[in-house]
């Protein structure tokens, strides 16, 4: 007989899990232990992850079990506001039965969030449940009203607890047993197959995992300290974890609960029962308004040419009249037969209240610029014909990706267009996204000095070790820093912080908000993914990041706030206040050769991209005379591409031959001064 796992918290629980879903970096390059790999390793046919209070995981999870051939069920630990008004929440575990239940849990998280958050977290209440138990499998256990009532010896409260879960779960409520050496488990076990048998209320065995081997008890008590902020040593520290609660095999289970075979095999019954199918491949664009008697092809297309024909009288064309429109037919076509409409409608249309209403919008940039039917309909300002910009960068039936426009808003006025679109669309339908903060390599050196009880001296002399370099990690650092390497093997103290640094480094361990990402759907958010705020009811966001947002078609807008843009805004209404002058930043002339000058004497301390000392130098070396040459050297500095930079800067100077090796190349690279890839 097997066994499945029906309570486990990974590290995105944020203070009781360890379990990773992606694999760490490892010393020496391997991949250290992920919960599907260690599931497969046992055998499990199936597997629940059930994190507290949120379902930040679940399609990272969900993808990586069938991936791994393993069933994967979705839950979640849910906190349930107690029938007594004094009395702390109990906890409840929630299981997705079916798509309705998926859609329940999520309605049920987001509440709580929005609604029911105090001091114990954020808490469901009794008739919110009531309206959302369809679909849901309930797991009480221990640490709920019935058990609390029955070990209590209140016989009254533990009737009506049991009475009331099972008005709501009926044959979807189990007893949860476990087995971990924790106070009170046996007498818990005892009381709940005598209510059992009583109320038909069967019985089911978890181990409540926390930490996927037995070794990994002491990194997650670590954990749990850093989280607290106990030291280890502090004897009054909460002690909640057990060594026990790792990821056993099913026959450590079997044998564990020789003589609750039921119990065993209930877990079995509940993952048969568990079937939740996520829906990939398929896009969720949101309902943009269209007048009557039109759809979202039909007016785009109305719109994009009639926007191109107001940019002809606004530009001198690059190339033939005919070629625009040609290329303008072609991309439409495009647009159209890969859905994306209403995407383009969407951002042509906040971008438009924008400019109509004070806040400075870029030009546009990334592969969006490639585009002649945003140019048409402005959502960029650069004509893409003149420098050969390809739309097939941007948009590409081979290629099936949602098409993503980098937008740039003055960083005072970002949020007020982010209302703007709030208020269009409904603020159920819009939200941010949410990010995951990790322990970074310092971080983790220092936060595992404190709870070991070292000196901050002690720490910091370690953490200084560390490279600042973005993305180094402590395996990096020990392989590449002698003396790091030399304190790690020689001293005994700095081994064991280093080691469990190691263990800890890269684990999730809270939620931010991405810097610019909106996800607007064409339904309430909750319909596809729970969502998350912080305790004043602020920063709502999804409890999906933004990969997994698309992985089920959900459309990432960009909202970006730039500095740049707020400086010269700024600049601009002090020339208007000094002079009575506008003036129009888009009208400028590419071709001023005061500005050129500037670039080439490096002082571009400013300017958007040109910032670093790095690129100051490059533009000093470059000397760049024209728009295209900035093109190029904002386009080389990046890693691998900005080796050639001193064979580009050399060949535009004349100082070596450009070469092509086929006459067919010499129309493609010729304004690249034959600089083939970058």
């Amino acid at each position: 007989m097997s066994f499945v796992h029906l309570r486990l918290h990974t590290e995105y629980s944020l203070t009781d899990g360890l379990i990773r879903i992606d694999p760490p970096k490892r010393k020496g390059g391997g991949q250290g232990a992920t919960l599907t790999s260690r599931a497969k390793d046992l055998k499990l046919p199936a597997l629940a992850v059930t994190d507290r209070s949120n379902l930040f995981a679940a399609l990272k999870f969900y993808k990586a079990a069938e991936s791994a051939g393993i069933k994967p069920i979705i839950g979640t630990d849910v906190l349930v506001a107690a029938s007594g008004k004094d009395d702390p929440p109990e906890r409840l575990t929630l299981l997705v039965q079916d798509d309705a239940g998926y859609r329940n849990l999520a309605s049920l998280l987001t509440r709580a969030y929005q609604q029911g958050q105090n001091r114990h977290g954020a808490v469901i209440q009794r008739e919110w449940l009531a309206e959302r138990s369809g679909g849901l499998i309930a797991l009480t256990g221990q640490d709920g009203a019935l058990a609390r009532a029955l070990l209590a010896e209140q016989l009254d409260t533990a009737d009506a607890a049991g009475a009331f879960w099972q008005g709501l779960f009926a044959d979807r409520l189990y007893l949860e047993v476990t087995r971990c050496q924790r106070p009170d488990e046996e007498t818990w076990i005892t009381l709940a197959r005598a209510y059992g048998r009583a109320r038909r209320l069967p019985l089911v065995a978890t181990n409540d995992v926390r930490f996927l081997q037995r070794k990994d008890f002491e990194t997650h008590e670590a954990r749990l300290c850093i989280a607290a902020g106990y030291t280890l040593a502090d004897p009054k520290r909460p002690q909640h974890t057990s060594e026990e609660q790792y990821l056993k095999s099913s026959e450590e289970m079997l044998a564990l609960f020789h003589d609750l075979p039921d119990a065993i095999e209930n877990t079995l019954h509940i993952a048969r029962r568990c079937t939740l199918g996520f829906k990939f491949g398929t896009y969720h664009l949101p309902n943009f308004p269209v007048p009557d008697g039109e759809t979202t092809d039909s007016f785009i297309e109305r719109e994009a040419r009639e926007g191109l024909k107001i940019r002809f009288s606004e530009i001198t064309l690059a190339k033939p009249e005919a070629e625009y429109w040609s290329r303008l037919e072609f991309e439409l076509g495009v647009i159209r037969k890969m859905g994306f409409a209403g995407y383009f409608l969407t951002v042509s249309d906040f971008i438009r209240w924008a400019k109509q209403n004070g806040c400075p919008v870029g030009p546009g940039r990334g592969s969006g610029a490639g585009s002649l039917v945003a140019y048409a309909l402005r959502i960029t300002d650069l004509d893409p014909l003149p420098y050969d910009l390809l739309f097939e960068r941007f948009l590409n039936p081979e290629r099936v990706s949602m098409p993503d426009f980098d937008v740039d808003f003055c960083m005072d006025n970002r949020d007020r267009v982010i209302e703007y679109v709030t208020q269009k669309y409904g603020r159920p339908y819009v939200g941010q996204i949410v990010t995951y903060n990790t322990m970074a390599a310092k971080g983790a050196v220092r936060d595992v000095t404190r709870i070991m009880g070292h000196g901050f001296g002690f720490g910091d002399r370690i953490a200084k070790l560390i490279p600042n370099t973005p993305g180094a990690t402590l395996a990096d650092a020990l392989d590449s820093i002698p003396e790091l390497k030399k304190a790690h093997a020689e001293e005994e103290d700095v081994t064991a912080v280093l080691d469990l640094a190691l263990e800890l480094e890269g684990i999730t361990r809270g939620v931010g908000v991405h810097a610019g990402g909106v996800v607007i759907a064409p339904e309430p958010l909750e319909t596809y993914t729970p969502l998350y705020c912080d305790d004043d009811g602020s920063a709502v966001r999804t409890q999906f990041d933004m990969k997994d947002l698309e992985t089920i078609g959900l459309v990432k807008f960009d909202f970006l706030g730039l500095k740049t843009l707020t400086v010269i805004e700024e600049a601009v209404q002090t020339i208007a206040r000094a002079h009575g002058r506008a003036i129009d930043m888009l009208s400028l002339p590419l071709t001023d050769a005061a500005t050129y000058k500037l670039y080439a004497s490096g002082k571009t301390g400013a300017v958007f991209q040109m910032e670093s000392p790095g690129m100051q130098k490059a533009s000093m070396d470059l000397k760049p005379d024209c728009f295209e040459d900035i093109i190029a050297l904002v386009s080389l500095y990046r890693p691998g591409p900005m080796d050639n930079i001193p064979e580009f800067c050399k060949r535009k100077r004349g100082e070596v031959k450009i070469e092509y090796q086929h006459p067919d190349m010499e129309p493609v690279l010729k304004p690249t001064y034959g600089i083939f890839v970058y």
